[in-house]
């Protein structure tokens, strides 16, 4: 059992799809994928307490469930079961999550995915008997497509619903600059209407994947959801075409939405870019890098 004197403070970053094609639906409503994703070094804090009763969760960021539909608090309650089946005995006695959000929500970046990962990798590290990657795998991909992902870590090339993981040295550290229009998209209702007769993106990842993963970011950057996405907040056209026009290699949609990020030269051009695009009340901009 976790000592409950432990006191873990933990970071959650956020990703970035660099190509995002849906090659098709599936009997049970998920999409098949290939992306190309990347975590970033923007982060949502974490505390975890082994105290009181049972698994409780606190976030004082507007909109952010503090019940069991949160995905942290979902990975808690999962691995406390998964635990006392396959070990016979609970994990803790009680559990507090303080989640301390930077990541918006609704766009696109992966937050509340990092968010249950980063409680079951914290989770598993600290039991007597942890489990091993294959069954974390497992138990992340009940809780949702891109918690895998995120135990990974690194950047991957992902296939299935996002669960086949390839990694990906070859992509370098880009610093990026990430734009949240300030309201949020939600995931299932943009994959509900993409029509798959409209996508083109999977032709651009084989010649990604021909060329042996050299990523161009003029040439290379693709998400089958964008035009879906820019139907209902046409604010991402927009920041798409100021990011360029600041100077960004290129730039994309994350995800099913609503944040586009721009990829950059050097550090020093995605500052200027970052100080220039805050002059939009409205947006939420943050400068970060690629971890590869």
């Amino acid at each position: 059992m976790i000592p409950t004197d432990l006191t873990l403070d933990l970071l959650s970053p956020a990703k970035i799809n660099l190509v995002l094609a849906v090659t098709a639906r599936r009997p049970d409503g998920y999409h098949e994928l290939a992306t190309l994703m990347a975590c970033i070094d923007l982060y949502d804090r974490i505390e975890l307490r082994f105290t009181g009763p049972d698994i409780r969760l606190t976030c004082h960021a507007a909109g952010i469930p503090e019940d069991e539909t949160n995905l942290a608090f979902k990975a808690a309650r999962a691995f406390q079961a998964a635990y006392r089946a396959d070990r016979g005995a609970s994990p803790f006695d009680g559990l507090g999550i303080a989640l301390h959000k930077t990541i918006p929500a609704g766009a696109g970046l992966g937050g509340g995915s990092s968010n249950a990962a980063t409680v079951l990798k914290a989770l598993n590290q600290h039991v007597p008997k942890p489990f091993p990657a294959d069954r974390l795998a497992a138990l992340a991909l009940q809780i949702g497509a891109d918690v895998p992902f995120f135990l990974f870590g690194k950047p991957a090339l992902a296939t299935g619903v996002g669960e086949r993981l390839r990694p990906w040295p070859e992509l370098k550290p880009f610093p990026v600059v990430v734009v949240f229009p300030g309201r949020g998209l939600a995931t299932g209702e943009i994959y509900r209407s993409l029509n798959l007769r409209l996508t083109n993106c999977e032709k651009k990842l084989k010649g990604f994947l021909l060329k042996r993963g050299v990523f161009d970011a003029a040439a290379h950057l693709c998400n089958d959801l964008e035009a879906v996405a820019v139907k209902r907040c046409p604010d991402i056209a927009l920041i798409k075409r100021e990011l360029r026009r600041f100077g960004a290699l290129g730039a994309l949609m994350s995800g099913s939405g609503s944040s586009v990020f721009g990829l950059f030269a050097s550090a020093d051009e995605a500052r200027k870019a970052r100080q220039r695009l805050v002059a939009h009340a409205e947006w939420h901009v943050f400068q970060a890098r690629i971890m590869a």
